[in-house]
């Protein structure tokens, strides 16, 4: 993965390492969070036909938690595979 440089400061793999062991904000400038990655979690979209009854209690329980249709659904996903000791 290319890393991208905001300005023309440069520091040395070492420097930026302890910048980030020790949790400082001036790592920030050394980084373009615009056009961050994190590799290996391409989205993939899918489709999944259910009865209109059931997709109005899944939007039912995304509104009780303040969440959206797709973030229930993941977390509930998640959840899932945490339980069954399946890593994601």
């Amino acid at each position: 993965m290319k890393k991208t440089v905001t300005t023309s400061k440069t520091i040395s793999s070492e420097e930026f390492d302890k910048l980030a062991d020790a949790g400082s904000d001036k790592i920030d400038q050394y980084l373009d969070w615009e056009n961050a990655t994190r590799p290996g979690l391409k989205s993939i979209r899918f489709n999944i036909d259910v009865p209109a009854h059931f997709l109005e209690k899944l939007d039912r329980e995304a509104q009780i938690r303040g969440l959206t249709r797709q973030a229930l659904v993941k977390s509930w996903l998640y959840r899932a595979w945490q339980t069954e000791g399946t890593k994601v």
